[in-house]
């Protein structure tokens, strides 16, 4: 091999002291910043499926500015006997503990809201509100400021774990409740399996190069890009969220899996040049393919631009600069620990006869699995429980789907009007709501509905009360007497209505979609129209729908847009089809095995099929690339394949078992859709291993001498 000048090393050497330096600087920076100024602290609302921009979420405001009514957590009180003087003095008391804090509007409970607590047998409103599916049990229903966030729950938290008694058993629920919950487990993750799983990506790093420089190299790059991609996003506003709580690791991996290579060519050629022109020749050959590598992930992040629900718009900005900053990282700052080394990290690797590589075993094995897998992508739910998020045989599941079957947990919002413009406290319009609220109560799915017909069928068990018309009654409820009750079922013209349902999460089968297009169907055959849907259910219903999507959509982009970069790469058509086919085996072969497994994708875990592939046409790219450096020495395409493949194998396993070991600590997360995620790209960067290493040099060269 002809070494090349001296002008350019001297060049590469001079931008390699520079580029250490400034970014050095830059990481120390960063580094203050994230202790002292970023929060860390994932953002996780209620509303955090979607943008404000978004029109499912735009009908939830509507619904809110029409019907105004704030978030509620709902207590489940649990003892031996609900009817017992005991059980009454211990639910006043919850009561008023609750109420004395400044957060918490309004408490419903057996002992305030009802005249009696006997009453709410018969009461229509107060029966569908307090009571359950649990003739031991009764609810206390709190309207909470949205803003009291995780110091709110842990005060309400507090206050149920000072009058739990072994009679007398309480659990909590709702919306706020649970986002707190998701919160605390991403917050847990980020800080405990983060930090492992840099522990173990050193481990591994350490045993597979054994030499000090290039370690330390390796762990202070990684780290410096994920310092210098927390404080970017911090600088343009980008919080910590639903998803970016895990771009810490993502940013690791990106930037490892570029010095993996860079150290591979190095070792490679330090055996054949001086220390100086070596390393200046494996950034110009790795820097190519690390480049084509960038591309491919910057296409992947930046698709998920074009999603309408935020947490992947989110991860789409963080994963674009986190992937930016890993190659300047790798390449700006590692090569200095490569110069500082004195020796090779072990011996090169010795051309051997050919090898099982362009045998049929191992592609026909990948081929059954790809055709078995496929039968389960039909089975894929991307449309799960919120109770998904919690592991299954947890006690905080477990209350969860207990309150969940006692009278539902995921709120949905109806609203309705009469197609000819009647008002609603008509009789003939009010006789269609009340045959509509029948019909919705014996849904399976729903499990409590509250609307102005039970306002009216509660109003109507006062004295007297027969004698007023049905107007007359809804401008009683509207009155400061009774707290403008009216206002959260009926608008000020009262030509609209809203019918605030409660529905059931556990033991679903059907998507959320298929439900409320049925309960749609319901409004229409009680003579009404629907005028908006909204609320978490439905929300997360149409967030199924796009996870689901965007498997198809952006997965499928993402393969016609690699179809471009193979074929730059490659420049042989054939190769080109060859990368493409691997690559789309990936997450056939991932999604097909959660689909036959039961897991469900969720928002959280979905993106591990993306961060697969771009991590699986890393590897291909660069053995793509040492295939052409061989043709350019005069081997032959088969003979060129194999000596790749034997310079390649190494940095690609290497590369691959580094990161199957470091996303698998996530396995051991109490968070299921961070243990899904986790798990998708462990698997996926060994699956990756082999298409690259077995399936696509036998899909080039099959049939050619």
């Amino acid at each position: 091999m002809t070494n090349p000048p001296a002008t350019p090393t001297v060049v590469s050497s001079s931008w390699i002291k520079i580029s250490f330096w400034l970014l050095l600087v830059a990481m120390l920076l960063s580094a203050w910043a994230v202790t002292f100024r970023v929060d860390l602290d994932p953002k996780v609302e209620s509303d955090f499926f979607f943008s404000s921009e978004d029109p499912a979420f735009r009908a939830s405001l509507q619904i809110a500015d029409r019907f105004p009514a704030k978030p509620q957590l709902i207590v489940n009180a649990q003892g031996p006997d609900i009817t017992s003087d005991e059980y009454v003095k211990r639910i006043t008391r919850l009561t008023d503990a609750l109420l004395a804090d400044p957060d918490i509007d309004s408490v419903q409970s057996l002992t305030r809201g009802p005249t009696t607590p006997s009453a709410v047998l018969q009461s229509p409103v107060w029966s569908r509100l307090l009571l359950s599916d649990n003739p031991q049990a009764t609810l206390l229903v709190a309207l909470v400021n949205p803003d009291g966030g995780a110091e709110l729950i842990a005060r309400v938290e507090q206050i149920l774990a000072d009058q739990n008694r072994p009679s007398f058993s309480l659990e909590m629920s709702g919306v706020p409740y649970v986002v707190e919950l998701i919160r605390r487990h991403l917050l847990r993750d980020l800080r405990t399996f983060s930090l492992a799983a840099l522990w173990v990506f050193g481990l591994v790093i350490s045993f597979l190069y054994r030499s000090v420089a290039p370690v330390a190299g390796t762990l202070l790059s990684c780290v410096g890009a994920c310092l210098l991609t927390l404080t970017v996003l911090h600088l343009i506003g980008t919080p910590i969220g639903l998803l970016t709580a895990n771009i810490a690791t993502i940013v690791f991996v990106l930037t490892l899996s570029h010095t993996v290579f860079l150290t591979a060519n190095w070792q490679r050629l330090h055996a054949e040049l001086t220390p100086p022109q070596a390393l200046a020749q494996a950034i110009r050959i790795t820097f190519t393919a690390s480049f084509w590598c960038m591309v491919a992930a910057l296409s992947g992040f930046g698709s998920l631009l074009l999603a309408n629900a935020k947490p992947l718009r989110e991860l789409g900005i963080s994963g674009m600069i986190g992937t930016s900053v890993a190659i300047i990282v790798a390449y700006g700052f590692y090569p200095t620990f490569l110069k500082s080394a004195k020796t090779p990290l072990s011996r090169t690797v010795r051309p051997t006869e050919s090898t099982v590589l362009t045998k049929a075993l191992g592609p026909a094995t990948v081929a059954v699995a790809c055709a078995a897998a496929a039968f389960g992508l039909a089975q894929i739910n991307t449309d799960p429980s919120v109770f998904s998020y919690f592991a299954k045989d947890g006690e905080i599941r477990a209350g969860l789907e207990r309150l969940d079957r006692g009278g539902g947990s995921s709120p949905l919002l109806l609203v309705v009007s009469d197609p000819a413009g009647q008002r609603l406290d008509s009789r003939p319009v009010n006789a269609a709501l009340s045959r509509l609220q029948k019909q919705l109560e014996t849904d399976p799915a729903v499990g409590v509905s509250l609307s102005l017909s039970i306002l009216l069928d509660e109003a109507r068990r006062a004295p007297l009360a027969a004698f007023l018309s049905t107007e007359q009654l809804v401008n009683i409820l509207d009155s400061p007497r009774y707290e403008h009750i009216a206002r959260s079922f009926v608008d000020d013209d009262r030509r609209q209505g809203l019918f605030f349902l409660r529905m059931r999460e556990t033991d679903r089968q059907e998507p959320r979609q298929t439900i409320i297009n049925r309960l749609t169907a319901q409004v229409d055959e009680a003579g009404l129209k629907t005028e908006l849907v909204g609320g978490l259910y439905d929300l997360q219903g149409k967030l199924g729908e796009l996870v689901a999507t965007s498997l198809v959509r952006e997965l499928g982009g993402l393969l016609a847009f690699f179809v471009l970069v193979a074929a730059a790469v490659s420049r042989s058509l054939r190769a080109t089809g060859a990368m493409v086919i691997c690559l789309a085996a990936v997450p056939v072969l991932l999604l097909g095995a959660m689909g036959h497994l039961g897991q469900p994708v969720d928002v959280i875990s979905a993106p591990g099929a993306n961060v697969a592939i771009a991590l699986g046409i890393d590897a291909m790219i660069h053995l793509i690339m040492a295939v052409r450096r061989q043709r350019q020495t005069g081997a032959s395409l088969r003979n060129a394949w194999e000596q790749a493949c034997l310079q390649m194998r190494r940095p690609i396993v290497g590369a691959m078992l580094i990161l199957a070991a470091g996303f698998g600590i996530f396995l051991l997360s109490s968070f299921p859709p961070t243990q899904r995620f986790g798990l998708l790209v462990a698997a996926g960067t060994l699956i990756s291993a082999v298409m690259a290493l077995i399936v696509l040099p036998f899909l080039v060269l099959v049939g050619r001498e």
